[in-house]
C-alpha cells in the first residue's frame, strides 16, 4: 500500500523532461514486479528518514555492544543517513530473498555433537554476490525507464540501517532478536536495499506483532540479547564465531556447542518461523561438503582444501585459522573419544598459531575435566521445539 508523496528535484532528475512526465505511482508498480522477476519475495519502497534511531544506535555504540567491529563506530550516525552515505539519495527499495534451504536438519544437526552446526545462510553461495547483483539489474531496469538516474545497490556491506528501512518500507517488522520478521514468512530471509534519487511513493510499516513475547530472550545461549530489541554483539555466538579476529572468552565457549559459524537458536525458537518457505534459489541449497559434516572430517582439512571447499561461500571469509579456532571448540565440547583426543593432539603438535593452539589446549583440557556444556537444558529445550513446531526442517 503506498501513500502521495511530493514530487522533488535531485541532480540526477532536475531538467529531466522524461521524469516530468513520469507517473511515479505506476513505476513504483513496475519496480515491484521487476523485483520478483527478478527472484525477490517482497520488495517495498521506504523514505531516508531515520531520526528516531539515532540516539538508540548512539547509545548502543556507547555500550560497546559492537565489540571490535570498529567500522560500525567509524560511521557513527551516517548509519542512520542514507543520503550522506549515497548523496542525492530520496528513496531507499528495499528487497527479500529467501534462503532456508530444503531438509535444513536444525534438531538432527544440533542434536549430533559430532557434527558441525553452520548457520543455514552460510551453506550455499555468499548471499552479498547474489543479492548485489540482482539489485543492480533491477536499478539498470529502472534506469532504462527514466533515463538518468543515481542509484547504488547495498547488502550488508555499508553503513546503512537496513533493518530498520526494510521495517519502513512495510517488509516485516524488527523482532525482539533484532531481526526482521515478516508475518507469512517468517524471518529465514536476506535483505538488501538500493537507493534511489526519485521520489517515489513510499510504502507503510507494518505493526510490531511481537507482543509478550520473550522466546529468543531466553532461548539465547549466551544471553546475547540483553533487553527486547538490544543484542550485545560481544555475547552473541555469531559475532564470536566470525566477527571475533581473536580468542573466544572462556566464558562461552561450552555455550557454543557445535556451533562453528554462526547461530540460528533465536530465529528457531521464533514461532513465526512456522510459516517460513524454503527458497526456491539453487545458490542458497547447502552444499554436501558443509552440510552434516563430522567435526573431526572439517578439523583435518589443510588450507588448501579449506579455500576450495569454501570457494563463492562467505565462510572463506574468516580464514583458515579461525575456522579451525572454532571446531576446536566444538571438538572440546563434543563427547571424549580417541580420535577426538589424537585429531586435537596432532594439530597442536603441528601448528605454529598462538591462537589456534590456546583453544586446541583448552578443548584438551574439556576432555580431561568431562565438564558438560553450559545450557544443555536450553539446547534440548530447543530441539524439542524445532521437532515439534518445525517438523519439515527438523
Amino acid at each position: 500500500m503506498t501513500s502521495p508523496t511530493n514530487i522533488v528535484e535531485s541532480s540526477s532528475i532536475k531538467n529531466n523532461p522524461k521524469i516530468d512526465q513520469l507517473d511515479l505511482v505506476t513505476l513504483s508498480e513496475n519496480i515491484k514486479l521487476w523485483g520478483k522477476a527478478l527472484g525477490f519475495q517482497e520488495v517495498g519502497i521506504a523514505d531516508i528518514d531515520l531520526k528516531q534511531h539515532e540516539e538508540q544506535l548512539q547509545q548502543w555504540l556507547d555500550k560497546k555492544y559492537h565489540g571490535e567491529m570498529d567500522y560500525m563506530e567509524k560511521h557513527g550516525m551516517k548509519r542512520a543517513r542514507p543520503d550522506e552515505l549515497h548523496p542525492g539519495t530520496l528513496r531507499v527499495i528495499s528487497v527479500r530473498m529467501d534462503y532456508l534451504p530444503e531438509n535444513a536438519s536444525f534438531a538432527h544437526t544440533l542434536k549430533d555433537k559430532n557434527s558441525a552446526y553452520i548457520s543455514r545462510y552460510a551453506l550455499g553461495r555468499d548471499y552479498h554476490k547474489v543479492l548485489r547483483k540482482r539489485l543492480k539489474q533491477l536499478g539498470q531496469k529502472i534506469e532504462q525507464q527514466v533515463g538518468q538516474l543515481g542509484y547504488r545497490p547495498f547488502v550488508d556491506s555499508a553503513p546503512v540501517l537496513e533493518r530498520p528501512l526494510a521495517e519502513k518500507a512495510g517488509l516485516g517488522w524488527v523482532g525482539k532478536h533484532s531481526l526482521l520478521i515478516d508475518a507469512k514468512a517468517g524471518s529465514w530471509f536476506f535483505i538488501g536495499e538500493l537507493m534511489v534519487d526519485l521520489p517515489l511513493p513510499v510504502d507503510q510499516a507494518v505493526d510490531n506483532q511481537c507482543g509478550q513475547c520473550v522466546a529468543c530472550l531466553k532461548i539465547c545461549p549466551t544471553q546475547a540479547i540483553v533487553a527486547p530489541y538490544i543484542v550485545d554483539g560481544r555475547r552473541c555466538i555469531s559475532y564470536l564465531t566470525i566477527e571475533l579476529q581473536g580468542a573466544i572468552p572462556v566464558e562461552f565457549r561450552k555455550a557454543i556447542g557445535n556451533r562453528i559459524y554462526g547461530c540460528d537458536d533465536c530465529q528457531l525458537i521464533c514461532p513465526w518461523n512456522r510459516f517460513a518457505n524454503t527458497t526456491q534459489e539453487d545458490d542458497y541449497q547447502a552444499r554436501h561438503q558443509l552440510e552434516k559434516q563430522p567435526l573431526l572430517d572439517l578439523f583435518s582439512w589443510t588450507e588448501s582444501e579449506f579455500l576450495s571447499n569454501t570457494e563463492g561461500s562467505p565462510i572463506r571469509r574468516i580464514g583458515y585459522q579461525r575456522w579451525l579456532r572454532n571446531i576446536a571448540i566444538a571438538l572440546g565440547n563434543a563427547p571424549s573419544s580417541e580420535a577426538v583426543v589424537a585429531a586435537l593432539k596432532n594439530r597442536l603438535s603441528s601448528c605454529e598459531s598462538e591462537l589456534l593452539n590456546e583453544h586446541i589446549e583448552w578443548a584438551l583440557a574439556q576432555h580431561k575435566k568431562q565438564i558438560p556444556i553450559v545450557n544443555e537444558r536450553l539446547n534440548l529445550r530447543l530441539i524439542k521445539a524445532i521437532e515439534k513446531g518445525l517438523p519439515r526442517d527438523a
